[in-house]
């Protein structure tokens, strides 16, 4: 009987706790001073439409850039945590993937047709996360997603974790190589306008945001590969 009494109480507390928020909230008229900033000034600076990817690499690149790392350390420690232990579990492994049942047509099928269409999408939102909705990171996740359904479609397949490794440590020292440009030859580390700004609104242009976004995408993609089949194993 006590449980239910502190159930209902703590209930009733975060409805109280909700209506007050929800009775608090009054709609900005206008941009705040930061705000106005970005959104004005960022695009005629930047040369980017996409005002969030351009503040994602360039006004926040660093940040941007502790977050792949963090990214990279969850894959190593899933990578880890799950890595067999001996010879003894690594068979065991391998005799669990033989006995894994073949996908259905469905899947198979499914996975014939969608996998070019995933992966040319992922490649889409990624080379255009300066123009449109999208980036480096969520087109590194589409195509994770994409090598996720391909798991699924052929349970026995594994994939290349050392090439994975290789090019998703290539794409974070080109990354870090690119901020050091940016901080020689513009205004800070990860300036993206050490390169020409381009036409705005055209495929080459924001100087170097979408070379960060393309190495963003290759370095998330591969991380988030590397965690799917760890899991799977």
């Amino acid at each position: 009987m006590m449980r239910r009494v502190l159930a209902l109480l703590t209930v009733l507390l975060f409805a109280v706790v909700f209506w007050r928020i929800v009775g608090g909230y009054t709609e900005l008229q206008g941009l705040r001073p930061l705000a106005w900033y970005y959104v004005v000034r960022g695009p005629l600076e930047l040369g980017a439409p996409n005002i969030v990817t351009g503040i994602l690499i360039t006004f926040r690149g660093f940040d941007t850039l502790g977050e792949v790392a963090v990214l990279f350390m969850v894959a190593a420690s899933v990578g880890v945590l799950l890595k067999e232990e001996s010879a003894t579990s690594t068979a065991v492994a391998d005799e669990a993937a033989l006995a894994r049942r073949p996908a259905g047509e469905i899947v198979h099928t499914g996975k014939q047709v969608l996998l070019p269409m995933i992966f040319t999408f992922g490649g889409y939102v990624i080379v255009n996360g300066h123009l449109s909705a999208g980036g480096g990171f969520q087109g590194g996740a589409i195509v994770a997603s994409a090598v996720m359904l391909m798991l699924l479609a052929r349970p026995r397949s594994t994939l290349n974790l050392a090439l994975l490794s290789v090019v998703e440590s290539l794409a974070g020292v080109l990354y870090v190589c690119i901020g050091i440009l940016g901080l020689v030859l513009a205004g800070g580390f990860l300036d993206a306008r050490f390169l020409p700004r381009g036409e705005f609104g055209t495929f080459f242009s924001a100087g170097a945001i979408p070379l960060i976004s393309t190495l963003l995408g290759v370095k998330v993609g591969a991380e988030l590969s590397v965690i799917i089949d760890r899991f799977r194993s």
